[in-house]
């Protein structure tokens, strides 16, 4: 989605203008449109988005404090930086949680949500074999939100919602690379079918796995030291 599209959806939302601008940046930098380093002039956003500087201005002044953006002495504001600490710092909680997931998934997953599980899997490995990033993306989140939303849980799923936009960023890379997507689709399945045993110990293990191995794969992916 270019951020013209994300503008617009946004502006579907009936949002107060700062809010739209906002949203349209912090989505861009989630989903790789503007890239790690990649400086952000006003001027050349306010024409890009049709609205003026001061919402921009307001905005990147947001996207600093969430530490999507950084202000450089003598070249103003850029797009943060993929970290080894902070990839490192989401995926800690990221595991915590989706441990968490698993287990309760294997105590409370009814019939619908198995079914789902087991249609979500079959459409990721489907997706996988196009080579389009974003849908392979999405496929992937979609595979875990179900196992989130099956724990019933309104807090849990809160807290993974919270932490999935920071996370949707570390995920196009790891997807970027197809040498990973083989063993990605056979992770899912088995955590599926851990699940599908009701074996907590299995299927806390094979997501721990699952992120081991993604957070080793962005951080050789983009040079970092792990």
């Amino acid at each position: 989605m270019m951020m013209m599209d994300i503008m617009q959806q946004n502006m579907n939302e009936y949002l107060p203008l700062r809010d739209v601008v906002f949203n349209t940046l912090r989505q861009a930098i989630l989903t790789g449109e503007l890239k790690p380093g990649e400086r952000l002039m006003e001027i050349h956003l306010a024409d890009r988005l049709g609205v003026s500087r001061t919402p921009i201005r307001e905005a990147i002044r947001k996207l600093e404090l969430e530490g999507l953006v950084v202000m450089i002495p003598r070249k103003g504001a850029q797009v943060a930086k993929i970290t080894e600490k902070n990839l490192k710092d989401v995926l800690e909680v990221r595991r915590a949680l989706d441990t968490l997931a698993v287990r309760l998934a294997c105590k409370r997953m009814d019939e619908t949500y198995k079914k789902q599980l087991r249609e979500a899997c079959d459409e990721f490995a489907k997706v996988v074999k196009c080579s389009n990033t974003k849908d392979i993306t999405e496929a992937d989140v979609r595979f875990h939100d179900i196992i989130n939303q099956s724990t019933g849980n309104d807090r849990l799923i809160q807290l993974v919602n919270n932490l999935a936009e920071q996370m949707y960023r570390y995920r196009l890379e790891y997807i970027k690379d197809a040498a990973y997507h083989k063993r990605l689709v056979d992770e899912h399945e088995e955590i599926y079918n851990a699940i599908m045993e009701q074996d907590e110990e299995r299927a806390a293990k094979a997501v721990v796995v699952h992120i081991d191995n993604q957070e080793a794969s962005i951080l050789e992916h983009l040079n970092l030291d792990a």
